[in-house]
C-alpha cells in the first residue's frame, strides 16, 4: 500500500513539474529569449579573442598616486640642504708645487771674485830652491779675479779669464806667457769660488751663503750646510726659490717623499727660503671666519629644511584628506564604478565591483566572493555571460568538472556588466522540486484518508 502512495507521489511530482507548477531552474540556452544567444567553449583561442575587447579600467584619484614632496610649488623641491662640511685645514691654494726649470749643466767658467792658483817652476839659486817655503810660495801664487774679469801676473801683466773655463784660462795665459818670452810650464786651479752663490734662510739652523763649485750644487745640499730645517710640522712647510724674477715653490712634504726634488739644482743668484704657511694668529683669524660662514650656512640650511618639512607634512595631510574624502564616497556609492553579476548557485548573489587600474579575472572574482557551492553547483557548467552588439549575448562555458580547466579562468579577463553564472546540479533541481511539491502531496494523502 506505501509502495503504491510513494509511487502515486513521484508520479504527480513529475506531474506538476511538467505543468509548470514546482521549481524551473536557470539554464543558458537559446530557449525563451529574445536574444541571439552563442555558446562558445571556454577555450585558450577563445580567451584570446575575449581579451581582445576594448577596456580601459577606471583610474584612482591623483591623490592615490602623488607623494608629499612632488608637484606643487614646495620650498625645497631638488634644492634639499646640502650636507655640512668642515674647514680644510691647509690653506687653500698656497701649498701648490712650482718646481723651477731645470738648470743646464757644464764646465765651471770662471767669476769676478774667484781666487785661482797659478803653479810655476821654481827659479832663483839652489840656496833658494833648497829652502822649501820660499819654493813653495814662488810655486803656486794665487791671484784674484778683479771686477774687469782679469788677473795681474808679475812680468805679463792684466790677463783676462772672467767668463773662462779652466781650461780655456789655461790657454789664455799660456799665450800672455809666450808673448813675453816666459817660461810657459804652469798649472790653474781655482783655489776660492766666490763669483756664484746660492742664499738660503728662513727656517734653518743657520743662514748661510752657498758657494758653486766646479760640481752642481743641489738643494739638499744647500740645505745641509745650512744646518737642516727646523720646521716641527712639515705638513703647513714650504721651500721657496727665488730666481731672476720668479718664485718657485716645493711643499716639505713632496720635498721629503720624492728624491728627484732633493736634487733639485741650484743656479746662481738663487735666494732659497724655508717658509711657514701655517701662523698661528693668520690661522686662528682664518678659521674663526670659515666656521663663522659655516654657522650661517648651517642655520640657513636648518631653516629651509624645517620649513620643507612643514609643507611636506601640509601636502601629506591634503592628500590624505582627499584619500579619505573620495574612500568616503565609494562607501555610500556616490563614485560611478564598473561592475560584474554573480548569479546562480555561488556563495552570494551580488553586484560585484571591478577593481580600479587593472583588470580582473574570472577566477580572481569567483572565488574572492566565496566561490559556488560543491553541493548544489554544476562544476560542469559555469558561464559568462557578455552582451555584445545587436541583441547578442555570447556565452563563454567553462566545463570545470576537470579542475585543471579552471587555470583557464584566471586568464579570462571580465568586462563591465558581464554575468558570471553557476548552472544547478540535476539532483539540486529534482530536490527542489520535490521540496515544494511534498507539502502539496501530504495534502493530497491526508484528503484520500
Amino acid at each position: 500500500m506505501f509502495l503504491t502512495r510513494l509511487s502515486a507521489a513521484f508520479c504527480a511530482v513529475l506531474f506538476l513539474s511538467s505543468c509548470g507548477v514546482t521549481y524551473t531552474a536557470q539554464t543558458v540556452g537559446t530557449e525563451d529569449t529574445p536574444l541571439d544567444v552563442s555558446v562558445v567553449p571556454l577555450t585558450p583561442e577563445n580567451i584570446k579573442v575575449a581579451n581582445r575587447s576594448s577596456y580601459t579600467p577606471r583610474a584612482l584619484p591623483a591623490a592615490f598616486f602623488a607623494t608629499a614632496g612632488a608637484g606643487g610649488a614646495v620650498h625645497g623641491r631638488g634644492a634639499l640642504p646640502q650636507a655640512p662640511t668642515v674647514p680644510n685645514l691647509t690653506p687653500p691654494d698656497e701649498m701648490v708645487l712650482r718646481v723651477p726649470p731645470e738648470v743646464q749643466s757644464g764646465p765651471y767658467q770662471i767669476g769676478i771674485g774667484d781666487v785661482v792658483i797659478l803653479a810655476t817652476r821654481a827659479g832663483g839659486n839652489s840656496v833658494e830652491q833648497l829652502t822649501g817655503l820660499l819654493a813653495a810660495q814662488r810655486q803656486r801664487q794665487g791671484y784674484t779675479v778683479r771686477d774687469d774679469g782679469a788677473i795681474a801676473i808679475p812680468e805679463v801683466g792684466a790677463v783676462a779669464i772672467a767668463g773662462l773655463t779652466v781650461e780655456e784660462a789655461e790657454d789664455q795665459i799660456f799665450q800672455r806667457l809666450v808673448q813675453n818670452q816666459l817660461n810657459p810650464e804652469f798649472s790653474l786651479e781655482v783655489a776660492e769660488f766666490n763669483s756664484k752663490r746660492a742664499s738660503i734662510g728662513g727656517a734653518v739652523a743657520n743662514s748661510v751663503i752657498v758657494p758653486i763649485t766646479l760640481s752642481a750644487l743641489h738643494l739638499d745640499q744647500a740645505i745641509t750646510a745650512a744646518g737642516g730645517i727646523t720646521l716641527k710640522n712639515n705638513e703647513f712647510g714650504v721651500i721657496r726659490i727665488y730666481r731672476d724674477g720668479t718664485l718657485y715653490q716645493i711643499p716639505l712634504d713632496d720635498y721629503f717623499s720624492t728624491p728627484s726634488l732633493q736634487k733639485t739644482k741650484l743656479a746662481d743668484g738663487d735666494s732659497v727660503y724655508v717658509d711657514t704657511d701655517y701662523d698661528l694668529t693668520k690661522a686662528q683669524a682664518y678659521y674663526e671666519q670659515a666656521i663663522n660662514a659655516l654657522d650661517l650656512r648651517q642655520r640657513a640650511r636648518t631653516a629651509a629644511l624645517a620649513e620643507l618639512q612643514s609643507e611636506i607634512s601640509m601636502r601629506r595631510s591634503e592628500l590624505s584628506e582627499r584619500r579619505e574624502i573620495f574612500n568616503a564616497q565609494l562607501a555610500a556609492n556616490a563614485v560611478e564604478r564598473d561592475h560584474v553579476f554573480l548569479v546562480g548557485e555561488v556563495a552570494k548573489q551580488s553586484l560585484v565591483p571591478l577593481p580600479f587600474e587593472r583588470t580582473a579575472s574570472l577566477s580572481e572574482i569567483l572565488f574572492e566572493t566565496g566561490g559556488f557551492s560543491t553541493t548544489t553547483g554544476n562544476p560542469a557548467q559555469i558561464y559568462v555571460l557578455r552582451p555584445a552588439e545587436d541583441e547578442q549575448v555570447i556565452a563563454y562555458h567553462l566545463n570545470a568538472k576537470n579542475v585543471v580547466n579552471l587555470t583557464m579562468a584566471t586568464r579570462l579577463e571580465l568586462r563591465p556588466n558581464d554575468i558570471i553564472f553557476v548552472k544547478a546540479q540535476p539532483i539540486t533541481t529534482w530536490g527542489r522540486a520535490l521540496q515544494q511539491a511534498l507539502p502539496i502531496l501530504l495534502n493530497q494523502g491526508a484528503d484520500a484518508l
